[in-house]
């Protein structure tokens, strides 16, 4: 016999915290912009197909504008010239906002050590998801958005995120 509310109206309504039901509604409800720039775009492109179909995870919803999305998945290598178009997107995202690093040119610059290849996403904007290869596969897609649900469930609506981080390109 529950007390409260549950005892005069049964089994019909779920008594929560109001972080618990919004973490749960933002981590089965993520948007993804793809920043796709090499090879890294078209495996990333093999995910979100029939055989993988990133949307059993609820991130179906691939959006090419900033303002829709809240999960920004870097693929691919990013030089000195793209990176303040970069800086520019993860701004323009709505918090909570969450960034996947995808292959081995994204998260160390890969092959290309030379002077117009940035070393590696973090530099200039938060990562909280790294996938290795070149290219990665989709399970390792699938496996690093699965990771960001379960970050999502620790959050606090009240609490701002990556406050601290300083990149090459803030002021």
């Amino acid at each position: 016999m529950g007390l409260g509310a549950e005892a005069n109206l049964g089994d019909s309504i779920i008594t929560t915290k109001l972080d618990e039901a919004v973490n749960w509604a933002r981590s089965y409800s993520m948007w993804p912009m793809a920043f796709g720039t090499a090879c890294c775009g078209i495996e990333f492109m093999s995910v979100a197909a029939s055989k993988y179909d990133v949307s059993r995870f609820g991130a179906e919803v691939v959006r090419f504008s900033p303002r829709q999305a809240d999960l920004l998945i870097v693929a691919g290598t990013i030089s000195y010239k793209q990176a303040p178009v970069l800086k520019k997107i993860w701004d323009q995202m709505c918090e909570p906002k969450w960034v996947i690093s995808m292959g081995a040119c994204a998260c160390s610059g890969g092959f290309y050590d030379n002077y117009t290849t940035l070393q590696g996403i973090d530099e200039i904007i938060p990562v909280h998801e790294y996938i290795s290869g070149c290219p990665p596969r989709p399970e390792a897609v699938l496996d690093a958005i699965m990771n960001i649900q379960k970050k999502s469930y620790d959050e606090s609506i009240i609490k701002e995120r990556d406050q601290n981080f300083k990149g090459i390109l803030d002021a």
